[in-house]
């Protein structure tokens, strides 16, 4: 029952989370495209950083942000622009009506148009996949979710590397880049906008009143949010408020939060091509679970399918759900009589700051056999070169969930640096859900890993050495 429910769960959110990750730019609005490749005379971009503030720190004179303006034609081609989703520029919020202008300035310019189509998502992979083998793409930019394409895609030449291209921080997120698109040094994707969801820990500000405990906010502030106070805050909302020898209030929704704990320890259960599971970090992680476990942490399972943990915090005698910052929506929804906070997830003993968690980072590529991909990537940068009238990415979406500052401050801490976690969402064969479920019934963490290091690895050559 535990493995079929967190399946469902999994699956049930996958489509929804690459969504929110897919959303753009720092005011909440779509993440922005760009046309492609060139038919005529290019300069080849000398990309450079700016400073922060667009300025020589040393003379005060302005310089040049990002790659140098580029000559070119295409000669009137059309830039086919892919995805599972819809990604023309809406003209919804000042940030991007000025994208908007720059794109029709950029095809005045250089001569292309723009072309958006949108694939099923139940059948993209398959799509893109078939286009890319056969050396037919079905466009010139594609989104492309990490475990679609790494290592057995790149490995066989069918993307272009575009590191050289992206070193304008002001409008590439570098980490996808250069760490979730990596591949034997290159990267291989880009993105504007923002990294994605925050991950982090709903909680109750109404029951914790009630039960007279301690306010979590304060363990932020304190830089003390670990997950010894996570675990004492959870053990402390376990009450029998009315004395009938049964326990009527719960700290945490579920303890199968071992994709949160891993990116919040900075561990991961696959290293390149080796399973992960002896490594010290990995294994501060299991002791972790198998403590919720053996300690009885979380409220125990009724049976139900994997909106269980959100039912029972929406009961209101929940205290903690671990959750992303899209869900509060609902959430106020759901329980307009409780006060919902966010924290970040609790730090591990080997982190030096929060995180958030994603096991299907996506990213724009540029198909090998695309010409110019320095022109594709240029015209993506000089559409997102814009100065934002919002402080910082993603603040209109988080000014809209939350109305508490903290809260803000939480999620916007949180989502600063996103941590891939390597599951069975790219080793189809890695038995994750077997794995996982043992250490929630408490199986000791020796004996876990003695008996699922060689079935993890098997997935993992699977995929490597195909």
């Amino acid at each position: 029952m535990w493995m079929r429910n967190t399946m469902l769960l999994f699956c049930s959110l996958i489509l929804v989370f690459m969504a929110a990750c897919s959303s753009g730019s720092g005011g909440g609005a779509n993440t922005n495209k760009s046309g492609n490749s060139g038919n005529k005379a290019v300069n080849a971009p000398a990309a450079s950083n700016a400073t922060e503030n667009g300025e020589n720190e040393s003379t005060g004179d302005e310089e040049v942000s990002g790659t140098p303006e580029m000559e070119f034609d295409m000669g009137g081609r059309t830039i086919k622009w892919v995805s599972w989703y819809d990604e023309s520029i809406k003209e919804d919020n000042p940030d991007n009506i000025k994208k908007k202008e720059n794109i029709d300035a950029l095809m005045e310019k250089h001569n292309f148009k723009m072309e958006y189509v949108v694939v099923d998502y139940g059948e993209y992979q398959e799509k893109v996949t078939a286009s890319l083998v056969a050396g037919e793409p079905i466009g010139d930019i594609i989104r492309v979710a990490r475990p679609w394409m790494i290592p057995t895609l790149v490995n066989q030449g069918l993307f272009s590397p575009v590191d050289e291209y992206t070193k304008n921080e002001k409008v590439f997120i570098q980490q996808y880049t250069n760490e979730y698109s990596q591949y034997e040094g290159r990267g291989y994707g880009f993105r504007a906008g923002i990294n994605g969801a925050s991950s982090g820990i709903f909680y109750n500000r109404t029951l914790l009143n009630q039960l007279s405990l301690k306010p979590v906010q304060e363990y932020v502030n304190e830089d003390n949010w670990n997950w010894d106070t996570f675990v004492q805050v959870a053990k402390d909302a376990n009450k029998d408020t009315n004395n009938d020898g049964k326990l009527d209030t719960w700290g945490l929704a579920t303890a199968s939060i071992l994709v949160q704990a891993m990116a919040s320890n900075e561990a991961n259960l696959v290293a390149l091509d080796k399973q992960n599971l002896e490594d010290p970090k990995t294994l501060e992680v299991l002791n972790f679970l198998s403590r919720l476990a053996t300690e009885a942490v979380a409220r125990p399972t009724e049976g139900g399918d994997w909106t269980e943990p959100g039912q029972f915090f929406r009961q209101g005698n929940t205290l903690l759900y671990a959750g992303n910052d899209y869900e509060m929506e609902n959430l106020k929804k759901d329980m307009p009589d409780h006060d919902i906070g966010f924290l970040p997830f609790p730090k591990g003993p080997s982190a030096t700051q929060y995180h958030s968690h994603n096991t299907i980072p996506n990213y724009l590529t540029i198909p090998s056999v695309v010409e110019h991909p320095e022109q594709l990537v240029y015209i993506y940068e000089k559409i997102n070169d814009i100065d934002s009238i919002y402080d910082y990415p993603k603040q209109a979406t988080l000014e809209t969930l939350f109305s508490n500052e903290d809260d803000i401050n939480n999620a916007k801490m949180a989502g600063e640096s996103i941590k891939v976690i390597d599951n069975n969402s790219g080793y189809p064969s890695m038995p994750y859900y077997e794995f996982s479920g043992e250490l929630l019934e408490g199986v000791s963490v020796s004996t876990v890993v003695e008996k699922y290091k060689v079935p993890f690895q098997a997935a993992v050559d699977e995929i490597w050495k195909k």
